[in-house]
């Protein structure tokens, strides 16, 4: 269960988030590369931005599901 309270800091502001339990699969990165990054380090990722419309939120909420860590959340 992603926790709120461990949000990656580099995360947009807004409901969908990683936190910092992610271990770095790239999972998501399949389904909402538009949305996130890679921290440098590369051990990580983070929302760069939040979804702009119904196609990106679709793309957001898929990145959710195939989080194996369970490390994305929806606060919205």
């Amino acid at each position: 269960m992603p926790d709120k309270n461990i949000k990656h800091p580099l995360n947009a502001p807004g409901p969908y988030y990683v936190d910092t339990t992610c271990t770095m699969c790239r999972n998501c990165l399949e389904e909402a590369p538009m949305l996130l990054t890679v921290v440098d380090d590369e051990t990580a990722v983070y929302f760069n931005r939040q979804p702009a419309n119904d196609e990106e939120t679709a793309a957001a909420q898929r990145a959710l599901e195939v989080c194996p860590t369970l490390s994305i959340g929806n606060d919205g």
